[in-house]
Protein backbone atom coordinates (compact mmCIF):
# COMPACT_ATOMS: atom_id res chain seq x y z
CA UNK A 1 0.00 0.00 0.00
CA UNK A 2 2.83 2.40 0.95
CA UNK A 3 4.65 1.67 -2.31
CA UNK A 4 1.48 2.38 -4.26
CA UNK A 5 1.01 5.72 -2.46
CA UNK A 6 4.64 6.69 -3.09
CA UNK A 7 4.29 5.85 -6.78
CA UNK A 8 1.12 7.91 -6.98
CA UNK A 9 2.84 10.87 -5.24
CA UNK A 10 5.79 10.61 -7.63
CA UNK A 11 3.47 10.61 -10.66
CA UNK A 12 1.47 13.60 -9.41
CA UNK A 13 4.53 15.66 -8.53
CA UNK A 14 6.30 14.77 -11.77
CA UNK A 15 3.26 16.06 -13.65
CA UNK A 16 3.29 19.22 -11.49
CA UNK A 17 6.92 19.86 -12.40
CA UNK A 18 6.18 19.23 -16.07
CA UNK A 19 3.25 21.66 -16.02
CA UNK A 20 5.34 24.29 -14.24
CA UNK A 21 8.09 23.81 -16.82
CA UNK A 22 5.58 24.27 -19.65
CA UNK A 23 4.26 27.50 -18.13
CA UNK A 24 7.75 28.81 -17.45
CA UNK A 25 8.88 27.92 -20.96
CA UNK A 26 6.10 30.16 -22.28
CA UNK A 27 7.39 32.97 -20.10
CA UNK A 28 10.88 32.43 -21.49
CA UNK A 29 9.57 32.70 -25.03
CA UNK A 30 8.02 36.02 -24.07
CA UNK A 31 11.40 37.25 -22.92
CA UNK A 32 10.63 37.36 -19.20
CA UNK A 33 13.16 34.78 -18.02
CA UNK A 34 15.92 36.05 -15.76
CA UNK A 35 19.45 34.77 -15.25
CA UNK A 36 20.75 32.13 -12.90
CA UNK A 37 21.62 31.97 -9.25
CA UNK A 38 24.04 34.48 -7.81
CA UNK A 39 27.72 34.72 -8.63
CA UNK A 40 29.38 31.43 -7.91
CA UNK A 41 26.02 29.92 -7.00
CA UNK A 42 24.50 30.28 -3.55
CA UNK A 43 26.87 31.44 -0.86
CA UNK A 44 26.55 32.73 2.69
CA UNK A 45 27.97 36.10 1.74
CA UNK A 46 25.98 36.65 -1.45
CA UNK A 47 23.55 39.54 -1.68
CA UNK A 48 20.26 39.28 -3.53
CA UNK A 49 20.34 40.69 -7.04
CA UNK A 50 17.29 41.83 -9.04
CA UNK A 51 16.42 39.91 -12.22
CA UNK A 52 18.75 37.11 -11.22
CA UNK A 53 18.05 34.08 -9.12
CA UNK A 54 18.30 36.10 -5.94
CA UNK A 55 15.05 38.01 -5.65
CA UNK A 56 13.93 40.14 -2.72
CA UNK A 57 12.31 37.14 -1.08
CA UNK A 58 15.45 35.04 -0.72
CA UNK A 59 18.14 36.02 1.76
CA UNK A 60 21.38 34.17 2.39
CA UNK A 61 23.82 33.61 5.21
CA UNK A 62 24.17 36.69 7.40
CA UNK A 63 21.23 38.32 5.60
CA UNK A 64 18.86 35.52 6.64
CA UNK A 65 16.21 36.72 9.10
CA UNK A 66 16.19 33.25 10.69
CA UNK A 67 19.83 33.44 11.77
CA UNK A 68 23.26 32.69 10.33
CA UNK A 69 25.62 29.79 9.60
CA UNK A 70 26.82 28.29 12.88
CA UNK A 71 30.11 26.81 14.03
CA UNK A 72 30.31 23.09 14.79
CA UNK A 73 32.13 23.88 18.02
CA UNK A 74 29.05 25.79 19.22
CA UNK A 75 26.47 23.07 18.45
CA UNK A 76 24.26 22.42 21.48
CA UNK A 77 22.28 19.52 19.98
CA UNK A 78 21.66 17.56 16.81
CA UNK A 79 18.25 17.05 15.22
CA UNK A 80 17.69 14.20 12.75
CA UNK A 81 15.13 14.99 10.05
CA UNK A 82 13.78 12.47 7.54
CA UNK A 83 12.18 13.72 4.33
CA UNK A 84 9.59 11.69 2.45
CA UNK A 85 6.96 12.70 -0.09
CA UNK A 86 5.49 16.02 1.06
CA UNK A 87 6.47 15.79 4.71
CA UNK A 88 9.23 16.06 7.29
CA UNK A 89 9.54 13.62 10.19
CA UNK A 90 9.52 16.68 12.47
CA UNK A 91 7.06 19.35 11.35
CA UNK A 92 7.22 21.50 14.50
CA UNK A 93 10.64 22.45 15.84
CA UNK A 94 11.38 24.72 18.82
CA UNK A 95 14.83 26.14 19.60
CA UNK A 96 16.22 28.84 21.86
CA UNK A 97 17.44 32.22 20.64
CA UNK A 98 21.23 32.07 20.39
CA UNK A 99 21.25 28.28 20.09
CA UNK A 100 23.31 26.55 17.39
CA UNK A 101 21.68 23.41 15.99
CA UNK A 102 23.11 20.71 13.76
CA UNK A 103 20.43 19.37 11.44
CA UNK A 104 21.16 15.98 9.87
CA UNK A 105 18.77 15.51 6.98
CA UNK A 106 17.97 12.26 5.19
CA UNK A 107 15.93 12.02 1.99
CA UNK A 108 14.01 8.76 2.37
CA UNK A 109 11.52 9.60 -0.38
CA UNK A 110 11.50 8.79 -4.09
CA UNK A 111 11.80 12.42 -5.23
CA UNK A 112 14.33 15.22 -4.81
CA UNK A 113 13.53 17.19 -1.65
CA UNK A 114 14.89 20.24 0.12
CA UNK A 115 15.25 21.29 3.76
CA UNK A 116 15.38 25.08 3.81
CA UNK A 117 15.27 27.40 6.84
CA UNK A 118 13.66 30.79 6.24
CA UNK A 119 10.57 32.98 6.22
CA UNK A 120 7.51 32.54 3.97
CA UNK A 121 8.72 35.45 1.80
CA UNK A 122 12.17 33.90 1.45
CA UNK A 123 10.67 30.58 0.41
CA UNK A 124 8.46 32.31 -2.15
CA UNK A 125 11.52 33.93 -3.71
CA UNK A 126 13.48 30.69 -3.61
CA UNK A 127 10.68 28.81 -5.37
CA UNK A 128 11.28 31.01 -8.41
CA UNK A 129 14.96 30.04 -8.38
CA UNK A 130 14.07 26.37 -8.13
CA UNK A 131 11.74 26.73 -11.11
CA UNK A 132 14.66 28.16 -13.05
CA UNK A 133 16.63 25.05 -12.16
CA UNK A 134 13.83 22.98 -13.72
CA UNK A 135 13.82 25.27 -16.77
CA UNK A 136 17.48 24.56 -17.44
CA UNK A 137 17.38 20.83 -16.80
CA UNK A 138 19.29 21.10 -13.53
CA UNK A 139 16.46 19.71 -11.44
CA UNK A 140 14.29 16.74 -12.34
CA UNK A 141 11.61 15.06 -10.24
CA UNK A 142 13.95 12.41 -8.84
CA UNK A 143 17.39 13.60 -9.95
CA UNK A 144 19.79 16.55 -9.78
CA UNK A 145 22.01 17.11 -12.81
CA UNK A 146 25.05 18.31 -10.88
CA UNK A 147 27.14 19.07 -13.97
CA UNK A 148 24.50 21.54 -15.16
CA UNK A 149 24.60 23.36 -11.81
CA UNK A 150 27.92 24.83 -12.92
CA UNK A 151 26.57 25.89 -16.30
CA UNK A 152 27.49 29.49 -17.07
CA UNK A 153 24.29 31.51 -17.17
CA UNK A 154 26.19 34.64 -18.18
CA UNK A 155 28.17 37.08 -16.09
CA UNK A 156 29.73 34.21 -14.14
CA UNK A 157 26.37 33.24 -12.65
CA UNK A 158 25.58 29.57 -12.13
CA UNK A 159 22.85 27.42 -10.60
CA UNK A 160 24.82 25.85 -7.80
CA UNK A 161 22.67 25.24 -4.76
CA UNK A 162 24.94 25.65 -1.74
CA UNK A 163 23.13 27.99 0.63
CA UNK A 164 24.20 27.37 4.24
CA UNK A 165 20.53 27.34 5.29
CA UNK A 166 19.50 24.72 2.72
CA UNK A 167 20.08 21.08 1.81
CA UNK A 168 18.81 19.86 -1.57
CA UNK A 169 19.01 16.07 -1.69
CA UNK A 170 18.37 13.29 -4.16
CA UNK A 171 16.57 10.14 -2.99
CA UNK A 172 18.72 8.13 -0.59
CA UNK A 173 21.12 11.01 0.11
CA UNK A 174 21.88 12.79 3.39
CA UNK A 175 23.24 16.20 4.31
CA UNK A 176 23.65 18.53 7.25
CA UNK A 177 23.20 22.16 8.20
CA UNK A 178 24.78 23.87 11.21
CA UNK A 179 22.70 26.93 11.98
CA UNK A 180 22.72 29.60 14.70
CA UNK A 181 19.33 31.06 15.54
CA UNK A 182 20.24 34.62 16.43
CA UNK A 183 16.90 35.98 17.60
CA UNK A 184 13.38 34.96 18.56
CA UNK A 185 10.71 34.57 15.90
CA UNK A 186 8.56 32.16 13.95
CA UNK A 187 10.03 30.74 10.76
CA UNK A 188 9.52 27.82 8.39
CA UNK A 189 11.35 24.76 7.21
CA UNK A 190 10.26 24.09 3.67
CA UNK A 191 10.86 22.23 0.43
CA UNK A 192 10.87 24.65 -2.49
CA UNK A 193 11.10 22.06 -5.27
CA UNK A 194 8.24 23.07 -7.62
CA UNK A 195 4.91 21.78 -6.30
CA UNK A 196 6.20 20.46 -2.96
CA UNK A 197 5.55 23.52 -0.78
CA UNK A 198 2.01 23.83 -2.10
CA UNK A 199 1.51 20.11 -1.48
CA UNK A 200 2.23 20.67 2.22
CA UNK A 201 5.96 20.10 2.60
CA UNK A 202 6.44 22.87 5.14
CA UNK A 203 6.92 22.92 8.90
CA UNK A 204 6.95 25.44 11.71
CA UNK A 205 10.18 26.51 13.38
CA UNK A 206 9.82 28.57 16.54
CA UNK A 207 12.76 30.40 18.12
CA UNK A 208 12.04 31.44 21.72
Amino acid sequence: MRRSENSKSKTILTVAVALSLSISAGAMAAGSHGGGHGSGGHSSASEMKPKMGHGDGHAHGHGNAAGEPGKKADVSRTLEIDMTENRYSQEKITVKAGETIRFVIHNKGELVHEFNIGTPAMHKGHQKEMMMMVDHGVLEADKINHAKMKMDMGGGKTMEHNDPNSALLEPGKSGEIVWKFSKAGTFEIACNVPGHYDAGMVGELTVK
